[in-house]
């Protein structure tokens, strides 16, 4: 008996559309049935996910948030002091990709709560291969809350 796999709900914020686009792309390409909603920033990722204002109206909320570090108007490390001190919201993975590998950076994310963190690689391929990884985690080996 086959059971159907219910895609993951990922919230991507990233500002930079060569990389969202890169994101996604790897996504695609490693087997993630997921459903991607993009967002441009830290806040823009706060009215998602408080289902703020018509566009978000009806978010469904995501199984996992993907954030870069470094946005305008609220970056990664606001955000997730923001999503980690609300009761609502701090239950949902946050992992973060950035181009960064200062240790301080990786760091303050893990001491705000990250679930994990990614060093973007400028090699498409090796990029690829990382999302997968992320991949045969979140969608294959994490335990999920019953009802997911």
């Amino acid at each position: 008996m086959s059971q159907t796999v219910q895609p993951l709900v990922i919230l991507m914020a990233e500002d930079e559309p060569a990389d969202a686009y890169l994101l996604k792309l790897a996504l695609g390409e490693s087997g993630i049935a997921a459903d991607v909603q993009h967002v441009v920033d830290g806040r823009e990722a706060l009215e998602y996910l408080r289902r703020q204002g018509p566009r978000f109206a009806q978010a469904s909320r995501p199984d996992l948030i993907l954030i870069d570090l470094n946005m305008p108007r609220m970056d990664g490390r606001e955000f997730l002091a923001v999503v980690k001190g609300e009761a609502d919201l701090r239950d949902i993975p946050v992992v973060v990709l950035s181009t960064s590998q200062v240790e301080r950076d990786v760091l303050a994310a893990y001491r705000l709560g990250a679930a994990g963190y990614i060093t973007k690689s400028p090699d498409v391929d090796v990029f690829i291969n990382d999302i997968r990884r992320l991949r045969d985690y979140w969608a294959a080996q994490a335990r999920w809350p019953d009802g997911r």
